[in-house]
């Protein structure tokens, strides 16, 4: 089993984030899916790993658990994606943490 990808994005980004991610993995993320994880990452903690919150997003190219937590007083989000097996979605995913970390 591959190792998971850990970054940060900037919380602003976390809706195209998941969006692209999903579409990769063939989940179609909806409104349902978005209400959820905002709902839930509010009260995370990026320094306390109690305080992650994990989504699975089960697709029919992958599945994968994208473990959430906000960096408490600052702008980003961190960012772990388990279950990307295949190295193009490893690279993938890899690109999308680097370009929404970006301003």
């Amino acid at each position: 089993m591959a190792e998971s990808i850990d970054g940060w994005i900037w919380s602003r980004n976390l809706r195209p984030f998941m969006e692209l991610l999903s579409s990769f993995a063939g989940y179609e993320f909806d409104d349902t899916d978005w209400r959820t994880v905002e709902a839930a990452v509010q009260d995370t903690d990026d320094e306390n790993p109690d305080l992650w919150y994990a989504y699975p997003l089960v697709g029919v190219n992958a599945t994968l658990e994208v473990s959430l937590a906000r960096a408490v007083g600052g702008g980003e989000m961190s960012v772990r994606v388990a279950g990307a097996e295949a190295p193009e979605l490893r690279l993938r995913t890899d690109t999308l943490l680097s370009a929404f970390a970006t301003d």
